[in-house]
């Protein structure tokens, strides 16, 4: 899924699958809304307003992050599977995401650090793996459609 050679041209990608390697967050954006938009018209996926912007701000977190913090976007696929997107992000880096403290040593605030729980929270599954020739995968399933709220799944603020 998260081969580390791209081609400028996949031949054999499902409906509803798109691959890129997008420069920028707002490329990964166009890429979801895109292969989403394609399946919904293809196929009786159902997809509300709320949970494509849940796969949006997953896409867009997780290449930020890769571009930020992974020596850049080396594979990027989105597919849209039943009532579900699946988003890989391949970057360069072995180092493994994680939340940030909201303060330094010395007790200032910090900026940014929020991607990764994020992307947690909004995805129903995360797997991080290793690339055979260095740097890292990262996938993300989410749904199209929005649930209630599951209350096993708490922030750390013990809010679901």
């Amino acid at each position: 899924m998260c081969d580390e050679h791209m081609t400028d041209l996949y031949l054999s990608e499902p409906p509803g699958a798109e691959r890129t390697r997008p420069r920028r967050p707002a490329e990964a954006r166009l890429a979801v809304r895109r292969a989403v938009a394609e399946r919904c018209r293809a196929t009786p996926t159902p997809c509300d307003a709320d949970a494509l912007s849940d796969a949006l701000l997953v896409a867009s977190e997780l290449t930020s992050n890769a571009i930020l913090h992974g020596g850049g976007v080396t594979d990027f696929q989105v597919d849209v599977d039943g009532a579900r997107v699946r988003l890989s992000v391949s970057d360069r880096s072995d180092r493994l995401p994680g939340a940030v403290p909201r303060t330094d040593p010395q007790g200032r605030t910090r900026h940014g650090g929020h991607g990764w729980p994020i992307v947690c929270r909004l995805s129903r599954d995360v797997r991080v793996s290793d690339l055979p020739a260095g740097g890292k995968c990262i996938t993300a399933v989410v749904p199209l459609v929005r649930q209630a709220p599951d209350p096993s799944r708490r922030t750390s603020s013990g809010r679901p």
